[in-house]
């Protein structure tokens, strides 16, 4: 019998070795991600959808960020959905970053299990005129358990800045986003996305790499009529 570890193994020994280095050179944060979604059928083919949104953290001393707004969906198929939204976001406590505006468009394929997601943002920031621009590719995976709705599910979501802005946005890779939870079904029209985000934050000028863990539960009601596919934020 051979005594060569399997293939998985040493990938697994080679983060152990890194991990504590890569942990003494950024900040970390225990944080808490609340969010509901409300969809809401006006036609037979749109759907507008109210978000609501609160994160607290540690560092931050509480709630450190807060986010309303809607995105109006058209489903063009049975696999792409059409979107077009606004949010107003909001910086509290220790939160330094000022409050925006964002103007969002986005592009949902669904396809069996996965589902994508290409949004771009559009910032508008109160100390510049500049456009800060953000492009947001995501894909989900959906193991579901039956009809009922119980799945569990991972994510990654890649946050990438195709431009400067003198109020402080940097151009580049800003950071990643991985989620793995369980979709929680509460009868046919609502349900709870449960689950642990990890989100890093690559080291920009002055300012170190930070290392986010989070729980995150996201609470979704639908309305009768198209439900469309279902995403993290």
């Amino acid at each position: 019998m051979s005594a060569r570890p399997p293939s998985i193994v040493l990938p697994i020994l080679a983060l152990a070795i890194l991990l504590p280095g890569a942990a003494a050179a950024q900040q970390q944060d225990e944080q808490l991600w609340l969010q509901i979604n409300t969809h809401v059928p006006v036609a037979d083919r749109v759907r507008v959808t109210l978000e609501q949104i609160g994160r607290f953290g540690d560092r931050a001393g509480g709630l450190f960020q807060t986010e309303f707004g809607g995105i109006v969906g058209y489903r063009a198929s049975d696999q792409i959905e059409l979107g077009i939204g606004f949010r107003k976001v909001g910086a509290h406590n220790g939160n330094t970053a000022d409050d925006e505006d964002r103007l969002r468009q986005h592009v949902v394929g669904t396809f069996g299990p996965f589902t994508t997601r290409f949004r771009i943002d559009e910032r508008f920031h109160p100390r510049g005129g500049e456009i800060g621009f953000r492009i947001r590719p995501l894909v989900r995976y959906n193991h579901r358990f039956g009809r009922k709705g119980l799945a569990i599910f991972v994510s990654h979501e890649s946050f990438i800045l195709p431009n400067s802005t003198a109020w402080g946005q940097r151009r580049g890779y800003e950071r990643m986003r991985n989620i793995v939870g369980v979709v929680v079904p509460f009868g046919k029209r609502v349900s709870a996305d449960i689950g642990y985000l990890n989100q890093y934050r690559f080291a920009a000028g002055r300012s170190r790499a930070q290392m986010d863990h989070a729980l995150t539960l996201q609470l979704t009601i639908s309305l009768p009529g198209w439900a469309g596919a279902k995403l993290d934020d």
